[in-house]
């Protein structure tokens, strides 16, 4: 697939069908060549997900094309060169399916009228097929009313609901398409990733749970769908649900995906036949079935884990193995959660792009993985979403227009374009979102009833933090106080963005200078760990040895336990180990009680979850009404350990690691680590390990100079391997 060609599908029509309900329609057109062909190229989009074949050959391997856009003004153009599937004789078939754009989405219940809004949009196809003959005429078929369409074997396909194909069925009619009038303005080459299926997961086990269900689990949790295999007789049915976890009585459990009904059923021919969902995904470990033709096997399921194909940069391996189960469960989040947008979790009635996890989690995700044109595709979409005003919704693609911003989730517009600057040292992603980024902090001054200040708005404050009185999932931190503190923030990566594209930012430097006064007039005292954290991190505190002193006293006098939410955690182990306290920040991560990262290690986790008790220590749920057990925010913590276990780092004026600032941190207590990160100017390594003489060892490889910080002094090195014994402080 190529990135759109020359678009000839601007001068094609969209078409529709109409009065066909929950089923997914099939068009097609029937051509026969009149020579040889040297190329053929077929340019195609959907008003929903399609999926296309050419003379029974299936058109690339993009799952849910084209992707989920802010579809009022941008709609991505696939490409495909399918010269090898034409035939004399052809019949081009698009099925099309709800996907994002015709789905109700979301499932909440009070956002009834834009769900029925969205289930009300019409599906609509637009294609053009340009065939070069080996003469050198060129013809081009397009979407028209020359068109034929009839109903598909899918019966029904949604977002949240799942998949009921018939296999049995046939179409006994069909009847021209009808034109649509839809913007051709809208209309844009292909930009992000495509979505794929990356891998198959052999079912671990069959189980029969205490209440009698028969239960399928594929030992991780994934986004995509399940492959099955059945012998079956012409109207045997298979249906079945997906789940994430078992109760604590080990049966089937998934009230946590709330209104989403996330079932497949399929109405089998004769014989032998595999099938998978086609226009919908999952978020899902384990499967009940409800209905299956004779005794299931364990080799008759797959999982098939679907997601952007993304090239992974690091790797991540340590002496404690609690620790690494950790890191592949980082891994697997995103992996789970970079379906097209970055969501905030894959299984139930959401799966949006929520701008606050997003913004949290860039940095770790580009150590992790390339996002930079998976990131800069969103963020088009962000500034595409942006409203008049500047304000930026909760989640991009914005399907709740009518929802408020807030602080932290909001400034992923300024945050995320400049984190991605860093870590790829590629301006170009700032000259795109400049103006976005300005139109964001200009709508905080212009909104704010407090100069200097961000104050009488909505805001998430440290979400699901835990020092705030149960049900109160704000935290106790003052929203006021963080939202002004990431004001500050934005406004000064505003003004270095500013800077280094050759702008005068005076302005929006003297606008910082003022948050950062106001800030410390208002807020002279810090009373949770966030708080703390965000003064620090932002460096608004007036003193900040002093408050860093009284962080660390604070995580102590709290158990040696984090208190934080979404927007306090992200920094808590970095803002500890810039102010000398990387032993509390090691006890922090390593802790295996609750609340910390390995207490859902520990519980059988193999991705990140949402709550740091979405299982109770007695294995009861948090809750069903937000209990994501695929949620990566939390596994942010992940850049700590590339940045400062690893010491894999660079100073602002190194964007793109063009120089390596290197200063590991070891801790006796995981014996070893090792971190491999692949930057745009080469591979960067760093191991080091615990020797018995309470001594350790370090190993850099760097493709670039290197700044050296270890307890033995500071020194400069040269692009290479380099090997260092070194005694602990």
């Amino acid at each position: 697939m190529n990135g759109g060609g020359n678009m000839e599908i601007k001068n094609s029509s969209y078409i529709t069908t109409a009065d066909i309900g929950d089923v997914c329609p099939l068009f097609y057109k029937d051509f026969i060549l009149d020579g040889e062909i040297s190329s053929a190229n077929l340019e195609i989009t959907a008003l929903g997900v399609y999926e296309a074949s050419l003379n029974g050959s299936r058109v690339g391997d993009f799952i849910m094309a084209p992707g989920w856009t802010a579809y009022n003004k941008r709609l991505q153009v696939q490409s495909y060169d399918v010269t090898t599937l034409i035939k004399k004789e052809n019949r081009l078939c698009v099925t099309v399916g709800r996907g994002w754009f015709r789905s109700p989405m979301p499932g909440w219940e009070k956002m009834e009228g834009d769900k029925k809004r969205r289930y009300e949009q019409p599906c609509g196809l637009i294609a053009a097929l340009i065939l070069v003959f080996a003469d050198g005429r060129k013809q081009i078929i397009r979407t028209d009313e020359s068109w034929q369409v009839k109903e598909s074997p899918i019966r029904f396909s949604e977002i949240y609901d799942g998949e009921i194909y018939d296999g049995t069925f046939m179409a006994d009619r069909s009847r021209p398409a009808e034109n649509l009038i839809w913007s051709k303005d809208i209309l844009i080459p292909q930009e992000g990733e495509i979505v794929k299926e990356i891998e198959a997961i052999d079912a671990c086990s069959i189980i029969r749970t205490p209440a009698g269900e028969t239960v399928v689990d594929f030992g991780q949790e994934v986004t995509g769908y399940v492959r099955f295999t059945v012998n079956a007789r012409c109207g045997d049915k298979v249906r079945f649900l997906h789940g994430e976890v078992l109760d604590k009585d080990g049966n089937f459990y998934n009230a946590n995906y709330r209104s989403a009904k996330a079932e497949v059923q399929y109405i089998c021919k004769d014989g032998e036949q595999t099938r998978n969902p086609r226009l919908t995904f999952f978020g899902f470990r384990y499967i009940k079935l409800e209905s299956w033709p004779g005794i299931p096997r364990k080799e008759d399921f797959k999982a098939i884990v679907v997601h952007s194909e993304l090239h992974r940069t690091a790797y991540v391996e340590t002496g404690f193995e609690p620790l690494n189960k950790l890191v592949s469960n980082v891994f697997w989040g995103q992996r789970d959660n970079y379906l097209d947008v970055p969501t905030d979790c894959p299984q139930r009635d959401e799966r949006m792009g929520w701008t606050g996890d997003a913004e949290v989690f860039t940095k770790a995700a580009s150590y992790n993985y390339d996002i930079l044109k998976f990131m800069t595709k969103w963020l088009h979409d962000l500034a595409a979403d942006q409203r008049p005003d500047g304000e930026v919704g909760q989640i991009i693609p914005d399907i709740i227009p009518h929802g408020h911003s807030s602080a932290a989730w909001g400034d992923a517009a300024v945050i995320c374009p400049w984190q991605l600057y860093q870590t790829y040292g590629d301006k170009s992603i700032l000259q795109q979102q400049f103006n976005s980024m300005k139109a964001w902090v200009d709508y905080i001054t212009n909104t704010t009833p407090t100069p200097g200040l961000w104050t009488d708005h909505f805001h998430f404050g440290d979400w699901l933090a835990l020092d705030a009185p149960e049900g109160d999932r704000r935290g106790a931190s003052r929203v006021d106080l963080v939202a002004t503190a990431y004001y500050a923030n934005s406004t000064e990566l505003l003004a270095k963005t500013g800077e280094l594209l050759g702008n005068d930012m005076e302005e929006y430097w003297k606008l910082h200078s003022r948050i950062k006064t106001e800030f410390r007039k208002v807020f002279p005292v810090y009373i949770t760990q966030t708080e703390h954290v965000l003064a620090l991190q932002f460096n608004l505190a007036s003193e900040p040895e002093k408050t860093a002193r009284d962080l660390a006293e604070l995580v102590i006098k709290d158990g040696v336990q984090l208190r934080t939410g979404f927007t306090g955690t992200p920094y808590l182990l970095h803002v500890l180990s810039s102010y000398g306290y990387t032993d509390l920040a090691w006890k922090l991560l390593l802790r295996r009680e609750y609340p910390s990262w390995l207490y859902s290690v520990d519980c059988g986790a193999t991705t990140i979850w949402e709550h740091w008790d979405g299982i109770k220590q007695d294995g009861s749920f948090w809750s069903t009404s937000m209990n994501s057990f695929n949620h990566y925010a939390y596994g942010a913590v992940i850049d700590w350990i590339y940045e400062k276990a690893a010491g894999i780092s660079h100073t602002d004026d190194h964007a793109g690691f063009t120089e390596l600032l290197f200063q590991p941190h070891p801790c006796k207590e995981i014996g070893w680590l090792k971190v491999q990160f692949e930057s745009r100017q080469g591979q960067i390594l760093s191991y080091w390990k615990h020797e018995k003489d309470d001594t350790f060892t370090v190993m850099l490889e760097t493709p670039v100079e290197a700044k050296v910080i270890l307890p033995s002094g500071t020194r400069k090195v040269k692009a290479g391997k380099h090997t260092f014994i070194e005694q602990y402080k």
